[in-house]
């Protein structure tokens, strides 16, 4: 049976990945501490995730341990022996980063490398992916023209219709505290691939979602968003008149590539991972379609003044991993994304009031 170990398991793309390979026969091991209820409160907390997991799949195995505790991660890397090796644990906010900058390197940066350097020297012949984030490139996709439409910026220049490629500089641009952390373990990824041969990727995501997330304003844009609509709470919109645009990919896809790479694996490789164009949205256009499907006009206010770094619009171009693994496309649309994380919050919230 192949073996598979995810650290950041109860969070959204780590509890994904458990219940799509613990569904396909892998004995599946998740590390998880619980880390986002220390980064976020109450709100962030994943124990119920943890919880689901445990209840549900037929060979999950949890272990509570800390990816910045070296020896602890090399013993379990030495014991495991895992096949797959999949990062998603991480400190992900950009205001938290800069509050707790310490905190944010050691578990983003450090934590990474542990892991790195753990499978280097017990399982080499695993297959290493890791989670990163469209942040590595800071600021520079705002450098690219953009036109304003009625609910969103959009790329002025037809060359930049599909999105940001993987060609653009992480050098010389705002990444925030938490992109700069980010942009550490991203290199690092891709060093213990080109340098020591490990089958390594990072997957520099865009939105990330689904509804087994917990979201928070400081992280987790669709799921925060729809939880407020639900919830019938005030939404904070940050600058760019709120048209600013994300794309947005369900982690059921995430998933789905992952096993596509480790079926066949390169070095040291990086793909941009979002939902592309056909699943981008602005906030605007993220409001009418929590509105549309819960019938609550959304509460909100403006903020003019933009988060730092934060990206106008973001949309990754999906050519280069089209390419590579052509098997793979996006099985889960926008409005599908929007109806399973708005049914998960009206039960969790109806939960939580049946449970006070």
């Amino acid at each position: 049976m192949k073996k598979l170990l995810v650290t950041g398991s109860s969070g959204l793309i780590g509890s994904e990945v458990v219940t799509y390979f613990d569904s396909a026969g892998w004995d599946v091991h998740g590390i998880d501490n619980n880390m986002r209820a220390d980064f976020f409160g109450p709100n962030g907390d994943t124990r119920w995730n943890q919880r689901r997991l445990e209840a549900s799949c037929h060979s999950f195995h949890h272990h509570e341990l800390d990816i910045r505790d070296r020896a602890a991660v090399m013993a379990c890397i030495n014991q495991l022996q895992p096949d797959l090796v999949v990062h998603t644990a991480a400190q992900p906010s950009h205001d938290l980063a800069a509050s707790r900058p310490f905190d944010d390197f050691d578990v983003n940066a450090g934590g990474t490398l542990n892991l790195l350097e753990a499978v280097r020297q017990h399982a080499p012949e695993a297959v290493f992916v890791h989670m990163s984030t469209n942040k590595v490139y800071g600021d520079a996709p705002n450098r690219l023209p953009l036109t304003e439409l009625a609910t969103r910026w959009d790329y002025a220049n037809a060359a930049d219709c599909n999105g940001i490629r993987e060609d653009m500089s992480i050098d010389q641009s705002k990444h925030s505290i938490f992109g700069a952390s980010k942009v550490a373990a991203d290199v690092m990824v891709q060093e213990y691939g080109r340098y020591f041969g490990l089958k390594t990727c990072c997957l520099r995501g865009g939105c990330l979602t689904g509804p087994n997330h917990s979201g928070v304003e400081l992280h987790g844009f669709l799921s925060y968003l729809v939880k407020v609509n639900v919830s019938g709470g005030v939404y904070r919109i940050y600058g760019y008149k709120g048209k600013q645009v994300r794309d947005n990919i369900h982690a059921y896809d995430v998933a789905r590539f992952i096993e596509c790479f480790y079926q066949s694996p390169r070095c040291g490789e990086v793909y941009n991972l979002g939902g592309g164009r056909g699943n981008s949205c602005s906030i605007w256009e993220a409001f009418t379609l929590a509105e549309q499907l819960s019938g609550r006009r959304m509460q909100y206010e403006y903020v003019d003044k933009n988060r730092e770094g934060d990206h106008i619009c973001y949309i990754s171009d999906l050519s280069k991993i089209k390419s590579h693994y052509p098997d793979w496309e996006i099985t889960r649309t926008l409005p599908m994304i929007f109806e399973e994380i708005h049914r998960a919050w009206q039960e969790r919230i109806a939960n939580a009031v049946n449970t006070a």
